[in-house]
């Protein structure tokens, strides 16, 4: 008996480490519509928040992005576009006037008491082009909810 409990833990240590990653296409940039702009919005992977897939809204899509993932948001350049995270700690958001170009938003999860608080924050096109490339793209399975179009 003593030797099956360390088998069965490398057996469950495996399988979470081996199902929390994201499986999909590496990064590409999206084709940009006419008259529309594209905010792409990533989470890097971070083991220690491997298992929390908070809700992103960014316009009228919503989605929840895994650790490693990536989503590209198509919405119409020249309005006001909101990007939000919500979780049971709260919530955060990014107010952008989009153009007709790339932007690009970086979630992280940070630890308050007890729960953990999802943060996003806009980051420059360089920094982000360095951070997404170990991204890969969300499977359409992780959309929570689609309202508009941001395929």
């Amino acid at each position: 008996m003593s030797r099956r409990l360390p088998i069965f833990l490398l057996g469950v240590v495996a399988t979470v480490a081996i199902g929390c990653a994201v499986q999909g296409k590496p990064f590409e940039k999206a084709s940009l519509p006419p008259g529309n702009a594209v905010i792409y919005v990533y989470r890097p992977y971070s083991y220690a928040s491997s298992l929390i897939r908070p809700a992103i809204t960014c316009g009228e899509d919503t989605l929840r992005i895994s650790p490693g993932g990536y989503h590209a948001f198509i919405v119409p350049a020249g309005q006001k576009v909101v990007c939000s995270v919500q979780t049971d700690a709260g919530s955060d958001e990014v107010d952008i006037q989009t153009e007709r170009r790339s932007y690009y938003i970086r979630e992280e999860l940070g630890w308050g008491r007890m729960t953990s608080m999802s943060h996003i924050n806009t980051v420059d096109t360089d920094k982000a082009q360095t951070e997404i490339q170990s991204c890969v793209q969300e499977p359409e399975t992780a959309q929570a909810t689609q309202t508009g179009s941001s395929k």
